[in-house]
């Protein structure tokens, strides 16, 4: 069983940053894929950013060019950096980690931390 931690979210005004972390924990897998999503209110879940373990990465257009995804292999973890923050960029932000334990493959989320950009 692996468990999500995310952390830094929070209230932030326009032009702004953040930098939103994701920490996997548990035993016996491995880690492939790590991904940000993200919901807002009245809207479905959109991919922001992804990163695959050989550490290629894709974005969502909306985010080209102000957000940077990374992992830290070593500590399970994956980062979120946000920066030139919009407020239509307010959004419930979840993190999803895909791996294997050798055996099966599977996916875990996040519970989910709060962004809202706001003057």
């Amino acid at each position: 069983q692996v468990q999500l931690v995310e952390s830094g979210g929070g209230l932030v005004q326009p032009g702004g940053s953040l930098r939103l972390s994701c920490v996997a924990s548990g035993s016996g897998f491995s880690i492939l894929a790590m991904d940000w999503y993200r919901q807002a209110p009245g809207k479905q879940r959109e991919l922001v950013a992804s990163i695959t373990s050989g550490s290629s990465t894709n974005y969502a257009d909306s985010v080209k060019g102000r957000f940077t995804i990374s992992r830290d292999n070593a500590k399970n973890t994956v980062f979120l950096e946000m920066n030139s923050l919009k407020p239509e960029d307010t959004a419930v932000y979840y993190c999803y980690v895909g791996g294997t334990n050798g055996i099966t493959r599977f996916g875990s989320w996040g519970q989910g931390t709060q962004v809202t950009v706001s003057s």
